[in-house]
């Protein structure tokens, strides 16, 4: 499994049962994959977080070369608001983490007709089991008796970051709200190590969501 955290939480959007990547699970998956790029320079103490706002540390940038390009556009003097950096380029965030995939043979991409009409590209991933654990991992995080303390911090990430653009293919939005309690406890702690980006990501989708905003597989 691929490790870099937007490249899984690509995949998460992903439906086994159906062989796609369905209309609900893919709006909000651009900011989905910026917030865990952005997950991941915080972690590597490439950005600073004070006060709910980001800002670029001086730093040679990540290797990575998706959470390089997130990483250039953060500001370098004056700390600003999370949701200009997970919104405004949401668009462009899916081409690139889906290429990685394609060449670590992750997934394949062939061209389809929409309505036999419009042009589409139709996203298959290889081995949907390993999607399938990856997920079932994820919705762990949040079952009877799990300890949030004790949870691998980027399976923490996962399982806080879906369930705020209500990634349908781990959550069913009767288990986001008979889970509330184990959410909140898991975004508590997802909170203090990045302050601000969790409630960002939350607007930003609900704002594209409210236009029917989302990009295709």
């Amino acid at each position: 499994m691929p490790q870099t955290l937007p490249q899984r939480l690509y995949l998460l959007c992903y439906t086994v049962d159906k062989g796609k990547f369905e209309l609900d699970s893919i709006q909000g998956r651009g900011q989905l994959l910026r917030a865990g790029a952005l997950t991941e320079l915080a972690l590597a103490g490439l950005i600073g977080t004070e006060g709910g706002k980001v800002l670029r540390l001086p730093a040679a940038p990540p290797p990575e070369p998706f959470a390089a390009q997130v990483w250039h556009d953060l500001p370098t003097e004056k700390p600003k608001n999370w949701l200009r950096f997970l919104h405004n380029k949401a668009h462009l965030a899916e081409t690139p983490v889906r290429d990685q995939l394609v060449a670590d043979g992750a997934v394949g991409v062939t061209r389809t007709k929409v309505l036999g009409v419009l042009p589409a590209d139709r996203v298959v991933v290889h081995e949907p089991e390993r999607v399938a654990a990856l997920q079932k991992t994820v919705r762990a995080a949040v079952a009877p008796g799990a300890d949030p303390a004790a949870l691998p911090f980027d399976e923490l990430t996962m399982a806080v970051l879906a369930a705020e653009v209500e990634v349908t293919s781990v959550f069913a939005r009767k288990e986001l709200r008979e889970h509330k309690a184990a959410h909140e406890e898991l975004a508590a702690r997802f909170d203090k190590v990045v302050p601000g980006l969790r409630k960002a990501l939350r607007d930003s989708y609900l704002s594209s969501r409210a236009v029917g905003g989302g990009w295709s597989a």
